[in-house]
């Protein structure tokens, strides 16, 4: 058996080791590829590749503008290359400095999983630490379609490599990557069609968001809303997708209807960790789980999936266990989202269904970006920015827009309600760069604090 100082199962924010622990003797084990879903099969590449898609669908709508515009053709192989020529050496070169380069570092390639308490069989090696991060992740969810296994089909994982354009594209699945993934090749010349168990998209999204995202998206691609195919099959390069009495001919099938957390994989019972009813791993608010020496961060504990809180709490992780004596806390009060489909969307604290079941007393304010100087350069008529102001105390409940550059229109709003700023301070006290769209903001905050007054 190997001993160690600590285990560090997953190379994603699993790798962010602070240079406080450099006289640390540390396994950092890794069963994929190394820099984890985010940088390799997630956020990064996938918004490297809504880009130009973004660029290559407000072309063909320049004619709203005065501009005779239009894609003459779009070389994906030049696409794909120039995203994974950048991010594979990237990966590589993180997976060879941890290998060769950090002299406290082991690094070790395949699958852990727990023996004891604190110990683990590394595809037939053991090791064991007094101190485990778990950062393990998790991995696409596939629906048990009739067919499915059997014909070729392909995860947010393949998706991005493939070698040429499909000409036609289903996606199953309504949620970020879904529409994400949709939008790049509905941008690219695809076509495709989306089908989803629910009957609106990004049903997580407030539901005005979603409502007027369904709507938007309905124009670009061919929604069958309602249910996920029946079954599926292939006859000869053709995919047969089957629903009711309809049938569709695509040329590629993307798996997009949720993820799973890679728990499963570990033993965690062997381990004395415990798991939630969906398979993530408990932890408290110090992302301590519960078995002495245990930590766990990411997409293996939170319900958020999202980059910046497994950085967040890699942060904090790192910091308790190096700390017996002096322990932190991740602060998820305000964490915010986004979307990077087109439209993009994106939204931080309540959305009104969850501060009307908070027992909240609210009010709402709203502005269509068509409302603002820069919206009506936009010439934009379905974009918005919604605020929910608590009426008892003017603090912001939560913000969401949707349209172009939400995710930075949003980032006030952050702000705003992690340091406890009243919605009337944030309206009033601050400028806002005329005529730029940031104006939106504020005149969502003074519409809210209008019907604020009248309440």
């Amino acid at each position: 058996m190997d001993i160690f100082d600590l285990i560090i199962v997953g190379s994603g924010s699993g790798n962010s080791i602070p240079d406080y622990m450099s006289d640390w003797k540390i396994a950092l084990v890794e069963r994929g590829i190394f820099g984890g879903t985010c940088l390799n099969v997630g956020c990064i590449p996938s918004k490297m590749f809504v880009l130009p898609a973004t660029l290559a669908s407000e072309a063909r709508h320049g004619a709203r503008l005065g501009i005779n515009s239009r894609v003459d053709s779009v070389d994906w192989p030049a696409i794909r290359d120039r995203v994974f020529g950048l991010i594979d050496p990237i990966a590589e070169g993180g997976r060879e400095y941890r290998a060769t380069g950090s002299p406290n570092v082991e690094f070790i390639s395949g699958t852990a999983r727990f023996t004891g308490d604190r110990t683990f069989d590394v595809d037939g090696r053991i090791i064991s630490a007094p101190k485990v991060l778990l950062a393990a992740g998790s991995r696409p969810w596939i629906p048990p379609i009739e067919g499915l296994d059997s014909v070729r089909s392909h995860t947010s994982d393949s998706i991005m490599r493939l070698d040429e354009l499909p000409a036609r594209l289903a996606v199953l699945g309504g949620g970020a990557i879904a529409v994400e993934l949709g939008h790049v090749f509905s941008g690219y010349g695809s076509e495709v069609t989306l089908y989803n168990r629910s009957n609106i998209l990004v049903r997580a999204e407030d539901p005005d968001i979603s409502q007027r995202f369904t709507e938007v998206f309905a124009n670009r691609v061919n929604l069958r809303l309602g249910g996920l195919p029946d079954r599926v099959e292939q006859v000869g390069d053709v995919i047969r997708i089957h629903r009711g009495d309809e049938m569709i001919e695509v040329d590629e099938v993307l798996v997009a209807v949720g993820r799973e957390p890679n728990s499963d994989l570990l033993g965690t019972e062997a381990g004395g960790v415990l798991l939630k009813p969906n398979g993530r791993i408990k932890t408290d608010d110090t992302m301590a789980t519960g078995a002495e020496g245990v930590w766990a961060i990411g997409d293996i504990t939170n319900d958020f999936q999202l980059k910046h809180v497994a950085n967040a709490e890699a942060k904090v992780a790192f910091w308790n266990i190096a700390n017996a004596d002096d322990q932190r806390k991740v602060d998820l009060r305000f964490v915010p989202h986004a979307t990077f489909s087109h439209p993009q969307m994106a939204g931080v604290g309540m959305s009104e269904p969850d501060a009307v079941e908070a027992g909240k007393n609210f009010v709402v304010g709203m502005r269509d970006f068509g409302s603002t100087a820069y919206g009506w350069a936009l010439d934009d008529k379905t974009s918005f920015f919604k605020v929910l102001i608590d009426s008892d105390t003017g603090l912001i409940l939560g913000a969401h827009a949707i349209g172009p550059e939400a995710a930075i229109l949003v980032q006030p709003m952050i702000q705003a309600m992690q340091f406890g700023e009243t919605a009337e301070r944030v309206a009033n006290e601050v400028f806002y760069i005329h005529p730029a769209l940031i104006e939106v903001v504020e005149n969502a905050l003074l519409d809210g604090l209008e019907k604020l007054v009248d309440s």
